[in-house]
């Protein structure tokens, strides 16, 4: 997740090192701490992965 008012780590830094990766990059408006500024976002994004992980 790209917290895209991150002031500590640059969005393009966040970008980069998801490509570095090859992690699909999920864009929210937030800053640093965006599990505490988009609660839902953070957990909507952990509910695809973890469907994803055990194949649907």
């Amino acid at each position: 997740m790209v917290a895209t008012d991150d002031k500590m780590i640059p969005p393009p830094a966040q970008r980069a090192m998801s490509q570095l990766t090859r992690s699909s990059v999920v864009e929210a408006a937030g800053s640093h701490s965006i599990y505490v500024s988009q609660p839902s976002a953070v957990a909507g994004l952990i509910q695809q992965a973890a469907s994803a992980a055990v194949g649907g």
